[in-house]
């Protein structure tokens, strides 16, 4: 095997299942921490752990070649304060309980990688947001990542490199916003959302996956990554690019007017549809990554061909 332990804090969610069956072929042992027990399925494990206290599972971190934080509850909610707080809490807790764990450790994980979010940056309709010239946005949403990468790199861990992945729109068949959109296409209401010039920064699953492989065997590599694919589109495009995909030819446009009534329904908020996202991977480009799926097309295709 080329790596031999891969740790997923978080990972029960749909990135960490995309993640542990990435390296469930390529490491001896993926261990998942998990709220939750999981049967064993081959090589990939599941350790009990609450996020807030040390205990058994810290083990599991010492030799480990990989760890990846993927631990927030879903943003895909209502903001009342009860939802605030948890947001808040359920990224914050975890990740500064990891820190003082990793500094406890004789022979800690080699890398530390954050999954954070690549909204952290302002609405942007003008110019690409990257790692050196990107703007921080406002808001709650902002103020969240603020705060997360914050208490990731407020630990010093000399024998651990550390990466916050400002991670995209993550395009996948099995979850996330792919099947959704999906869905909405082939009821025929896949038009553009809001005016539709609203920039979608998305990434393949499999572009993902390969980043955080390839940061792995990059040791130069730390602090602030973007990781989305190099060519952002609108959201009008983004929503045509489906229906084609699929032989569809039209799709009624929803109004923002419209979304924030249907999102009062569902319980989430607008921003998540109508926030403008424009950011660049400066980092990943400059270091010499390749994307499987740079473009939209190839990548929602792909997604076809796999279902």
């Amino acid at each position: 095997m080329k790596y031999g332990k891969i740790v997923l804090a978080g990972g029960n969610g749909y990135l960490g299942a995309v993640l542990a069956k990435h390296f469930s072929r390529l490491a001896d042992e993926v261990i998942i921490l998990s709220r939750k027990p999981q049967a064993a399925a081959g090589n990939i494990k599941t350790l009990l752990w609450d996020g807030q206290t040390p205990g058994d599972w810290a083990t599991s971190l010492q030799g480990a070649d990989l760890l990846v934080n993927l631990c927030g509850k879903n943003v895909n909610c209502r903001y009342t304060p009860k939802n605030k707080k948890e947001i808040i809490s359920s990224r914050l807790i975890p990740t500064r309980l990891l820190g003082e764990v990793i500094k406890s450790l004789q022979n800690p994980p080699k890398l530390w990688i954050n999954i954070t979010s690549a909204t952290i940056y302002r609405h942007a309709e003008d110019r690409p947001q990257d790692e050196l010239t990107g703007e921080i946005g406002d808001g709650f949403s902002i103020e969240v990542c603020k705060a997360w990468e914050s208490s990731f790199f407020e630990n010093e861990t000399p024998k651990t490199r550390k990466v916050a992945l400002r991670m995209g729109i993550v395009l996948g068949l099995k979850d996330g916003a792919f099947p959704r959109l999906l869905n909405l296409v082939k009821l025929g209401m896949g038009g553009k959302q809001g005016s539709g010039e609203q920039y979608v920064s998305w990434v393949h699953e499999l572009d993902a996956a390969g980043s955080i492989e390839w940061l792995l065997n990059h040791n130069e590599i730390e602090g602030i990554i973007n990781c989305t694919a190099p060519e952002p589109i609108k959201n009008h495009v983004f929503m045509r690019s489906i229906r084609k995909a699929y032989g569809i030819n039209f799709g009624l446009p929803a109004p923002a007017w419209l979304l924030a009534i249907g999102a009062k329904i569902i319980g989430t908020e607008t921003e998540l549809i109508l926030k403008s996202r424009w950011v660049k991977p400066r980092g990943l480009l400059n270091n010499g990554f390749e994307f499987k799926y740079a473009k939209i097309d190839e990548a929602v295709k792909g997604l076809r061909a796999e279902g």
